[in-house]
């Protein structure tokens, strides 16, 4: 029977609540989820809202759902599946209850018997030691990490602990030899600053429906707006439409792309013009008189060349990417004391154990060193762990992250180190669409609010006026895997791709993307472009560990903390800003070291 919304309204204006039409649409989908009526809906949700002293919110009901609906519906199904009497299909809340459900009895006929010797597989139960329920459920909230609790084989790595190059530098950059390490944990004045174009991303958003009018609009003001930049920059009078004939050479605007479903290679290049001049048209371009380009799908670039025939353009001219100007520091910035920074990527346990050693061992340096501000970047607990793909974990996802997160902040709690969290597609807990909003973490006490900060995947955060460039996706192997080039010189793959995203001026400049990467485009244009060119670029890559200076951004690739079985890297950097009103610009990063864990 279908669900009405008016009529649920007014069940709940009998109560006195007056909603908006986004909580009357979610509380809609509860009941057709859920099967309940509106009269049902309505005296549950009443009693819940009674029962907490809450307000009617759109997280008040989450956590009705949560709370009261899921376990109905896990209650309701669990005794249907006793009273069919034979072994259906079953979801897996259902079983897990089962096996509940069949402990429970097991140990409490084994508390009235005699146990046979090796047999004895729980403790005894008696009025002294009672029996709890779960294992995960008797843990102490302020616990650390206790690995034992979600996962039946918690053995460490024997590869990670018989290392021995810990703490070894394996690359640096500036004033990084012979310093000594070590932050004041806090202590000073720092200002932490989430920069947006022009807000930046704090909150979920619904994903998973959008028209391609939608992305080709947000391809297309990308293109408008970096043209326009570049005609300015260049003072190009004009851009020609793409497939007007001309005997002449002739300047145009597109977007690279592949006239198959292959990767790109020197045969296979398209133009696709803008819609102002050429109408979204396309024309296969020669690369055979340019000495050097480096070309991947969605670059917006200007070519110059001859198009005789309407029909293929010889390029001859590729003009530069102009990257965005530099932050200007302010006063309202903070001071310009030194400051260290501590980076390091996850995973933080290797692939053949989930005792999460690494993570402990980024802890204990933590409070050594006492960073100042330490960026983490997920994954904290990995889709593509082992142990995570053959569902062997005993507790939700969303526990065992929440597991890690206590670890790390009551750990480093000592250090007074400011805690910056950035989540990625492969966290297996969180939403998989990019722009990633921040982790939601509900359980911070009123100290640590003050010292941890959840940030979107990508973002733009400002450190004391230093402004750091931050995304866990793998970009620099995304788009290394489908960049062309031709040069007369050496040229260094990494560094043609960061000066690609620095001057395409957006975290994900790629398209189309990787398979495995759902962008949701509309969110995209708003949260993952470039506001300034950063001061510091940190994009942690399965590709090797690398400290470069890119048309004056330091880009860092800390590495990950681990490698498969084996102990990764981490980084660290000092910053010294310049004092306001200095002339001329001198980077913030004075220094940076990429360590072995």
């Amino acid at each position: 029977m279908p669900v009405s919304a008016q009529q649920l309204a007014e069940e709940l204006e009998i109560f006195g609540l007056d909603c908006e039409q986004a909580v009357i649409e979610k509380l809609v989908e509860l009941c057709i989820l859920h099967g309940q009526n509106e009269e049902e809906m309505a005296g549950e949700l009443v009693a819940f809202i009674s029962t907490h002293g809450v307000n009617l919110t759109s997280e008040t009901l989450n956590s009705f759902e949560h709370e009261f609906l899921s376990k109905r519906s896990s209650k309701a199904r669990h005794s249907a599946s006793k009273d069919s009497g034979h072994a259906g299909a079953r979801d897996i809340v259902s079983i897990q209850e089962l096996i509940e459900v069949e402990e429970e009895e097991e140990t409490l006929l084994n508390s009235y018997t005699t146990p046979s010797k090796g047999s004895q597989k729980r403790a005894i139960t008696t009025p002294e030691t009672p029996l709890t329920k779960r294992t995960v459920s008797a843990r102490s909230p302020h616990q650390l990490l206790s690995p034992s609790s979600f996962s039946p084989s918690a053995t460490p790595s024997q590869k990670y602990n018989s290392r021995n190059n810990r703490g070894e530098v394996v690359t640096f950059f500036g004033l990084a030899q012979g310093v000594s390490w070590s932050g004041r944990g806090g202590a000073g004045n720092i200002t932490l600053k989430v920069l947006g174009c022009p807000e930046p991303l704090t909150k979920s958003y619904k994903s998973m429906f959008q028209k391609l009018s939608d992305i080709r609009e947000v391809l297309t003001c990308k293109m408008e707006e970096l043209g326009s930049e570049l005609k300015e920059h260049y003072k190009i009078e004009a851009f020609t439409p793409i497939q007007v004939p001309a005997q002449e050479p002739v300047t145009l605007l597109g977007q690279i792309g592949c006239d198959s479903n292959g990767k790109l290679n020197n045969k296979s290049v398209i133009l696709e013009g803008d819609r102002e001049h050429s109408s979204g048209a396309q024309i296969p371009v020669d690369l055979s008189e340019l000495k050097e380009y480096s070309l991947f799908p969605g670059q917006v670039v200007i070519m110059e060349g001859i198009n005789t025939t309407g029909r293929k353009l010889v390029a001859t001219k590729l003009y530069e990417g102009v990257p965005l100007p530099f932050h200007q520091p302010t006063e309202e910035d903070g001071d310009f004391e030194q400051k260290m920074v501590l980076v390091a990527c996850g995973p933080y346990t290797t692939s053949d154990s989930i005792t999460y050693d690494p993570l402990l061992d980024l802890v204990t340096i933590i409070n050594h060193d006492r960073p100042d501000v330490c960026i983490l970047f997920g994954p904290f607990l990995d889709a593509k762990h082992e142990q995570v793909e053959n569902c062997l974990l005993t507790s939700p996802f969303e526990d065992v992250f929440k597991q890690c997160l206590r670890t790390i902040i009551e750990g480093t709690r000592s250090s007074g180190s400011r805690l910056v969290f950035v989540p990625s597609l492969r966290d297996v807990h969180h939403e998989p669409v990019y722009p990633q909003p921040p982790f939601s973490y509900a359980d911070l006490s009123r100290e640590d609010k003050e010292r941890v900060q959840f940030v979107s995947e990508p973002c733009s955060l400002s450190i004391n006026g230093a402004i750091f460039g931050l995304t866990s996706t793998d970009l620099l192997f995304h788009m290394g895997a489908e960049e062309i080039s031709s040069s007369s010189g050496t040229s260094d793959r990494f560094s043609r791709i960061l000066k690609h995203i620095l001057t395409q001026r957006s975290y994900y400049p790629l398209y189309p993307p990787q398979e495995d990467l759902a962008i949701d485009y509309e969110n995209f244009y708003a949260y993952a472009q470039l506001p300034v060119t950063p001061d510091v670029f940190i994009s942690p890559s399965e590709l090797r560990y690398f400290v470069k200076d890119i048309l004056g951004c330091i880009c860092v690739n800390p590495g990950r903390l681990t490698k498969g079985q084996v102990g990764g890297t981490f980084g660290r950097l000092y910053l010294r800003r310049q004092p306001v009103g200095e002339e001329g610009r001198r980077s913030p990063c004075v220094a940076v070291q990429v360590v072995r864990i």
